[in-house]
């Protein structure tokens, strides 16, 4: 699940009568005053906060559900055990859009407190409902709230909302599904919707004898109805979250296995895509197996359902017992899907099973700590899929994954990663790269620095400690410390061995070192650290500062952009005299350290392990460029990469002319390694699709004569077919696709002839999947291949085919099709609703596009937040994503007066203020660097 931030609006809440002073939302604690005697028609709603009080404790939800996929609607009633815990007349939790009908308190043995039927008060604004006894609830008493209720199925992609797909006849289908996560669940039912209360569900579903219903646990019996209807009773569920919740109703088929523990996994899909199924099924059950004996806790549930929604806005959520997917991210069709394709699922899935264990077994406190689930989540995809599939080679995407983050992280709008969010809006926007992301990176640094095996003892002890419960990030540092109190030392339940209790500190390079002081450094503070590195004699001398993007240390704003700001950096560092890796813990603005004499080169940060940017000062830069000359493989090919990425990063932050960096890929002739070749070409491409949109035709002309020559090698060296090793086929496609963008007469040629040929077998040839999006994008520059693809995408049964072509078809030069399929995309029939983000995108990235795509969205906004919500992904991508291809003062103003008048809207988002980074960023670049690559390119082509 990228970027943003801005001016985070908290409301202001009117104190209520006769409750207590405003207290830190962690902590509310107080209750209404309680009163035996309360006329209805006097009441008002008791509580102001956006968090529910504590007063009362969910224990035990009794849920029946029945939706209708005629009439789309759904009508239930849940009836909640609750422990009460301070005296109160008044039961407040979470209701969004649903009619309650009926509502009334009960005592222990199901009786009624009161003949009447109770006063239900609604605070929309807080989606609360607020229930009124006449007779007080006593504290130390459980009860029982029963609430019935109604709602229409949503037509978005949130709470219990209706989905629909296409059988090959042209029947439609409807099914209905469930997204809860992270405040939905009460669009769903009334429920106290927040990640602490966690409580047990027992489901109850009543469908037509022609579906099925799927929730968390499986089906311990069905009942057969006097009006022809089934109702399914499923198990129990363990204590969880209520954003974990899921059911569903659909006519879907499944594939079915079991894991080596006696788990049953099934993958379910529409019938007609039931074949694509299998891989994910493979991969699953390997999962599972892999996780049980990494985290050493058997999975706790019977089963694991995977199930493919086709209207899905996200990738996946990983629902207990029934993770929902989009098609994209789970089903695989060896046809048509590439190897691309094939790690992409494979990680989701990874990601998704990852969190059955760190955010299920164990969650977050609050949403401010949303990182503790998926920053784990999506590190955990590394790990499971180098262990399970080495062949897929995914520790070579890693690096990508650290730099998006150092691209979010080097704009002052970044956030920490553990931040304040209180409403829906700011929670959704805690999905994002910082969490997701920037999470990864840093577990990566820490699981680098403690080494394998006290990291995964540590993670071990974590999940154990706070099984079925919540935790926070000091719980995280107290674990992987190894910090024990003396009942648990004794117990020997949590702790390990006597030499692992010492009180949160760890031994490293013979230091004594605080966990917790050097972490809340990068979770509690934004930003990323710059490594400023020079040599003075033996000694190799350190300054850290924040690295910035937007702000250039020449500007008057960067020494107060640079004050407060400090790391604990665990550097590490290879030199030309040993194979060591060397380790040094920074916890100052400046160090130093003896690297000995008759040194020759030093790169520090080995690998990139560590969660920073690295600038060699003096004759550094230069150094390097020569050692790349020289002999590239003296440093690994993540360390190549690394250096790469720094150079240029340091050139859009000032501090280093684009021509160093230029100079420093010019060894890549000689690269054999997919990731460095791909990271500097990625550069080069980055600049030419910059330039392509300026009206500057000399300088694009030159800058694609440059590429295709100094590439000319790599490319011709590509065969158009799916053999190779996964590095090869990934270069494959990225180096073809951009060729033939550059309208390279080779690559053109070839596309277009493969295009014919299949054009000719009525689509009965399968194109090489690796290369088939570059045949279709050339394929779509005339009229009738555009046509012919379109009338592919509407009848494909493959997800994976049908976004290889809509990528095509969003490469038009027309822009007339560009806007025909924005159209598309908004009336969301032939083009899904839940594409129309990717599809902007596309048409944003075009050169004909990028003002089309920018007013669409201003044009159609409001309908665009109704459907996607705002904080969104789908919002956040879209924001950015569409403005990030502006690099002019005209073109930042715009988006500025844009942004001005949304305010209400913007004020919420942190993404409008990433957008202004990111455009002020490109324009920066533009100005500073723009005669500099037309000089060097003059220079070159000489």
């Amino acid at each position: 699940m990228a970027l943003v931030r801005l001016l985070v609006f908290y409301l202001l809440l009117k104190s209520p009568v006769g409750s207590q002073p405003m207290q830190s939302p962690q902590h509310t604690s107080s209750t209404p005053q309680p009163t035996e005697e309360q006329a209805p028609g006097s009441l008002s709603f008791p509580w102001s906060r956006l968090r529910l009080p504590r007063y009362i404790i969910p224990l035990h939800y009794h849920l029946h559900l029945h939706p209708n996929l005629t009439t789309l609607s759904f009508s239930g009633s849940v009836r909640i055990q609750i422990h009460v815990e301070n005296n109160t007349n008044w039961v407040v939790l979470h209701s969004k859009g649903l009619q309650i009908s009926k509502a009334t308190v009960l005592d222990e043995n199901l009786a009624h407190l009161s003949d009447q039927v109770l006063p239900v008060l609604h605070n929309p604004s807080h989606e609360q409902a607020a229930i009124f006894s006449p007779r007080v609830l006593s504290r130390g008493h459980k009860y029982f709230l029963y609430i019935e209720f109604g709602a229409e199925l949503g037509d978005g992609f949130y709470g219990f909302y209706k989905s629909t797909y296409r059988m090959s006849t042209g029947e439609t289908r409807t099914l209905a599904s469930t997204h809860f996560e992270p405040t939905s669940a009460r669009m769903a039912f009334p429920c106290f919707d927040e990640p602490s209360f966690k409580a047990n569900y027992s489901v109850r579903i009543r469908r037509s004898p022609e579906h099925i219903s799927l929730s968390n646990m499986p089906i311990e019996k069905t009942v057969e109805l006097n009006d022809g209807l089934l109702e399914d009773h499923f198990a129990v569920s363990v204590r969880m979250s209520t954003y974990l919740v899921a059911f569903i109703i659909c006519d879907f088929k499944s594939v079915s296995a079991t894991t080596s523990s006696g788990i049953k996994v099934s993958i379910y899909a529409a019938p007609e895509k039931w074949q694509q199924t299998h891989y994910a099924l493979e991969v699953a059950v390997k999962m599972m197996d892999f996780f049980e004996k990494y985290f050493n806790i058997l999975y706790p549930l019977p089963k694991q359902d995977l199930i493919a929604i086709p209207d899905f806005q996200s990738g996946a959520m990983e629902n207990w017992g029934l993770t929902t997917y989009r098609e994209t991210s789970l089903l695989f069709d060896p046809l048509t899907s590439s190897v691309s394709d094939k790690l992409y699922v494979t990680m989701v899935i990874g990601h998704e099973l990852a969190h059955q264990w760190f955010g299920n077994l164990v969650t977050m406190e609050w949403w401010n700590d949303i990182w503790l689930n998926e920053g784990f989540a999506r590190y955990m995809e590394y790990i499971s899929v180098e262990a399970t599939y080495p062949e897929l080679r995914v520790e070579e995407y890693l690096l990508t994954t650290c730099f998006a983050a150092v691209g979010r992280d080097s704009y002052d709008s970044s956030r920490p990663i553990s931040s304040s969010a209180e409403s829906p809006t700011q929670i959704k926007e805690m999905f994002d790269t910082v969490s997701y992301n920037k999470g990864a990176c840093v577990l990566h640094m820490l699981r680098y620095f403690l080494t394998d095996d006290v990291f995964q003892s540590g993670i071990v002890r974590y999940l154990r400690k706070y099984s079925y419960s919540n935790a926070h990030n000091q719980d995280l540092w107290d674990s992987l410390a190894n910090t024990c109190s003396e009942e648990e030392f004794m117990s020997g339940k949590y702790c390990y061995s006597s030499s692992q209790a010492s009180k949160n500190a760890y031994l490293f390079a013979g230091e004594h070192l605080d966990l917790t002081a050097m972490m809340n450094t990068w979770t509690l503070q934004k930003g990323i650290p710059l490594i400023i590195v020079s040599r003075n004699g033996s000694r190799l001398l350190l300054r850290q500062q924040r690295f910035l993007r937007t702000v250039l240390p020449s500007d008057p704003r960067w020494s107060t952009l640079q004050q407060g700001y400090l790391w604990h950096i665990p550097l590490t560092y290879k030199t030309n005299m040993s194979t060591t890796i060397h380790r040094h813990m920074m916890t100052t603005h400046t160090d130093s350290v003896d690297i000995g004499e008759g040194v020759g080169w030093v790169k520090v940060n080995t690998d990139m392990t560590g969660y920073y940017m690295v600038h060699y000062e003096g004759s550094g830069w230069d150094e390097m460029t020569k050692l790349l000359r020289e002999d590239h493989t003296a440093l690994s090919y993540k360390d190549r990469t690394h250096l790469i990425h720094n150079a240029f990063q340091l050139v859009t932050g000032g501090q280093l002319l684009l021509n160093k960096a230029l100079d420093l890929i010019d060894y890549l002739r000689s690269e054999t390694h997919t990731v460095p070749l791909l990271e500097g070409l990625g550069y080069l491409e980055a600049f030419y699709r910059l330039v392509e949109k300026r009206n500057a035709p000399d300088l694009t002309h030159k800058l694609k004569t440059y590429i295709l020559r100094f590439f000319r090698d790599v490319i011709d060296q590509q065969m158009w077919s799916d053999r190779g090793s996964v590095s090869e086929r990934r270069l494959r496609s990225e180096v073809l696709s951009l060729a033939c963008h550059l309208d390279d007469p080779p690559c053109l040629e070839r596309a277009s002839q493969t295009f014919r040929d299949w054009l000719l077998s009525n689509g009965t040839l399968n194109l090489p999947t690796d290369v088939a999006e570059t045949v279709y994008s050339v394929g779509a520059r005339d009229e009738h291949g555009w046509a012919s693809l379109f009338h592919t995408y509407t009848i494909s049964l493959s997800e994976a085919q049908k976004e290889k072509i809509l990528s095509a078809l969003a490469s038009s030069r027309d822009t007339s099709k560009l806007h025909r399929l924005l159209e598309l995309g908004l009336e969301g029939k032939v083009i899904r609703f839940q594409d129309l983000s990717s599809l902007v995108l596309l048409v944003a990235s075009n050169p004909q596009g990028h003002h089309l795509a920018w007013n669409f969205v201003k044009k159609n906004w409001s309908t665009l937040i109704h459907k996607f919500l705002l904080g969104s992904s789908c919002i956040r991508n879209i924001i950015i994503g569409t403005t990030g291809h502006f690099s002019s003062p005209e073109e930042l103003t715009d988006v500025q007066l844009f942004f001005e008048s949304i305010k209400e809207q913007a004020s919420q988002l942190r993404a409008t203020q990433v957008a202004l980074d990111n455009v002020q960023k490109n324009v920066l670049w533009v100005q500073r660097n723009l005669g500099t690559l037309r000089n060097w390119l003059d220079e070159q082509m000489k």
